[in-house]
């Protein structure tokens, strides 16, 4: 059976080759166990764990002033945990938003600080992201939280704020995409489930000296240092996916790297990009200096064909390219694990269904 295209925006498709993987290694993980049986305290999980975080060292170039943990809850459960640890006596935190999930941080924080959103794109439907010279920074504040890719609405920063504070930023749909200076962030998180594995997990990189000055009503299994202390083995984590990010570290070593993977990212994007800016059927909505690599929001003309458009999608083994309830259309996420080959069908669809139906 041929499997389909899968342009979901999480949980996303794996490397085929990750896959097969898993499926050879199910039930026996080179000790006739398999990983989801192993406990996570054994000598063959560590060594699982311990290569995860040096393969994403690697990959990151992360330096060693930063503490790497895998952390349950997804990033959403990071929005409580960033200010939580973060604030370290002060109650003032910086918001940019520029989409519904820097939204949705901003909104969490403000349970905790007062949290000031900077620069808001909400005005124009999230389809720009506010000049940078526009933004009411406060140098008094803990931090300054931003989403450098908003997977719903499709805006990817194309540089990197220079603030003086701490700089926080949700990677979670583009996070291994391309090369980030980690040194010019205080923390980095990223849910597992678009460019790194299965869902359950998340990755959190943090300067060690933002460390150990949690709110006292922090839980524990929120607290970055228990997890920073302990290996990230505070309590169980789930072991299953990060097994699997494991698997997917060493795929995207084995395709070069970082640099290689962001190559054929641009390749991607810019073959549907072009595809839809040389259409008179389809638009995209986002300003074109914003525009995201990882997750394409389009519209068509006639809004009327939009179910029409996704059932023939389907049958053509192109899945999941309806756009997000909260703005409609079509959206394509094109992750690491999307090959070339799968935009090139999209394309060909694409422009098969507007000569049918324009």
């Amino acid at each position: 059976m041929t499997r389909p295209y899968n342009f979901s925006a999480g949980p996303a498709m794996l490397p085929e080759a990750v896959m097969q993987t898993i499926q050879s290694e199910l039930l026996d993980w080179h000790n006739g166990m398999s990983v989801m049986e192993m406990s996570h305290r054994s000598d063959a999980f560590i060594a699982i764990a311990e290569n995860s975080e040096k393969t994403l060292r690697e990959l990151m170039a992360i330096p060693d002033n930063y503490a790497v943990l895998f952390m349950q809850g997804g990033a959403t459960g990071q929005f409580a945990s960033v200010p939580m640890n973060l604030l370290r006596g002060k109650n003032k935190a910086d918001y940019v938003v520029t989409g519904i999930w820097s939204k949705k941080a901003a909104a969490e924080a403000k349970q905790y600080c007062e949290a000031k959103v900077v620069a808001d794109g909400s005005e124009g439907g999230f389809t720009k992201i506010p000049e940078f010279s526009s933004w009411n920074l406060n140098n008094d504040a803990a931090y300054l939280h931003y989403v450098p890719n908003e997977t719903v609405n499709g805006l990817e920063f194309s540089w990197t704020p220079e603030v003086n504070v701490p700089l926080v930023a949700d990677m979670s749909s583009c996070i291994l995409s391309q090369e980030y200076d980690v040194s010019k962030f205080g923390l980095i998180y990223a849910g597992a489930q678009k460019n790194l594995g299965p869902s359950g997990l998340a990755v959190v990189i943090v300067r060690k000296d933002l460390l150990g000055g949690a709110l006292k009503d922090t839980p524990s299994i929120l607290n970055y240092k228990n997890f920073a202390d302990s290996g990230s083995v505070y309590n169980t984590p789930p072991t299953f996916s990060w097994y699997v990010c494991n698997l997917v570290f060493e795929w995207v070593k084995a395709q070069g790297g970082v640099a290689k993977v962001a190559e054929i990212n641009k390749q991607k994007s810019e073959l549907l990009y072009n595809a839809i800016d040389g259409s008179n059927f389809y638009s995209s909505p986002v300003n074109k200096a914003d525009r995201s690599r990882m997750n394409i929001p389009f519209l068509l003309a006639d809004d009327s064909l939009d179910k029409k458009f996704l059932e023939q999608a389907a049958q053509r083994n192109l899945q999941q390219l309806g756009g997000h309830r909260s703005v409609g259309g079509m959206r394509a996420s094109i992750y690491n694990a999307m090959p070339l080959e799968g935009v090139q069908a999209l394309v060909s669809f694409m422009q098969d269904f507007a000569k049918e139906n324009g």
